[in-house]
């Protein structure tokens, strides 16, 4: 794409992000429908499906930016990925949120917590995994990515074995939280799916369909808008970190605000959470693709931004345990900290670079 002109990349780019949208909302519903009628919403199964599902447009960028040896943008990609969907919470919370109370408050619960500690988990290996030789590097893969990967796995498996077995009253949930149990959303959505009288191999049509639109254009956006916004100077990190990961955040924005408003609050953190948590697994094939070291390799901005996801995840799991009850500006006092913190981010970011 290096020799189009600009405006047929400014087009390339803001059609895809369309696409992106379209195709994302179109996961989500198919996804919740299958889900439900394969009996997967609450197995491990499903929550491994319902995280790749989700994070297609990133799964196909950073394939694409490995395949291209550009992994600046794909670091850049997941690690910004992880902190610009915790802020899309703060949407969620000011947009979805039609109850006087917060999100958090009416979203408290144990799983929760532990789904945002496994992002912390994952995001404190990556830094660790950034300190390593790259010449650690055997048959394609280096001991860091395995352990991102494993760690994720076994952090779904304890995850799941929570959400039935906790040993705590209500299964962990705070008094006074969503009426509906979490994943009443899929319910919802199933019904209306057999209402139209849409059959399992027609959604499962619409989501293969989907799924290769969100790929085919995943790696669009990422070739257009690499050479667009490098012509005015943006950098492939903060590219990557900023305007790509909110290009690729859009289905996350449309799906948790859906989910809030059906009163699943519990849900539309968890789709975020679990998201972030599975982002930087997409380091393992990045690594095996681009036949290098990937972590190894991170630079400062990288590891900034790893800290700046960490930092507003623990905002959020602060907010579920303390559980605010006041709004400031239609947002909970979590969600202002956050955006704020954000922002405060990246201009820390700016000046790195």
């Amino acid at each position: 794409m290096g020799g189009w002109p600009s405006w047929l990349l400014w087009v390339t780019f803001v059609g895809s992000a369309a696409v992106i949208w379209g195709s994302g909302v179109a996961l989500s519903d198919t996804t919740d429908v299958l889900a439900e009628r394969l009996h997967l919403g609450s197995a491990l199964g499903g929550l491994i499906l319902l995280a790749v599902a989700t994070n297609l447009p990133e799964i196909a960028i950073t394939v694409s930016a490995a395949i291209s040896h550009h992994l600046d943008v794909a670091v850049g990609n997941v690690l910004g990925g992880v902190a610009i969907q915790t802020v899309v919470l703060v949407a969620i919370d000011a947009v979805g949120v039609e109850v006087r109370r917060p999100l958090t408050y009416q979203a408290a619960s144990l799983v929760l917590v532990l789904e945002g500690a496994l992002v912390l988990l994952v995001l404190l290996i990556v830094v660790a995994g950034a300190q390593l030789p790259a010449s650690l590097l055997h048959a394609r893969l280096t001991p860091d990515v395995v352990l991102i990967a494993g760690a994720w796995v076994a952090g779904l498996l304890l995850i799941n074995r929570a959400s039935g077995q906790l040993p705590w009253s209500d299964s962990g949930d705070a008094p006074d939280t969503q009426p509906e149990p979490r994943g009443n959303r899929r319910t919802k959505k199933e019904k209306k799916a057999t209402a139209k009288r849409i059959g399992t191999g027609r959604a499962a049509a619409v989501f293969g369909t989907a799924a290769l639109a969100t790929l085919v254009t995943g790696v669009l956006i990422e070739r257009s808008g690499e050479e667009v916004f490098g012509r005015i100077g943006l950098s492939g990190v903060l590219f990557g970190s900023t305007v790509l990961a909110a290009a690729t955040a859009l289905p996350e924005l449309s799906t948790g605000i859906t989910s809030a408003r059906m009163g699943d609050y519990q849900l539309a953190i968890g789709d975020i959470f679990g998201g972030n948590a599975f982002l930087p697994v997409l380091f393992l094939p990045a690594t095996l693709i681009a036949g290098r070291a990937v972590l190894p390799a991170a630079g400062r901005s990288d590891i900034y931004l790893t800290a700046l996801g960490a930092v507003l995840t623990i905002v959020y799991v602060a907010g579920l345990v303390f559980r605010p009850q006041r709004r400031v500006a239609r947002i909970g006092p979590d969600s202002l900290a956050v955006l704020l913190l954000y922002a405060v981010g990246i201009v820390g970011l700016v000046a790195l670079q």
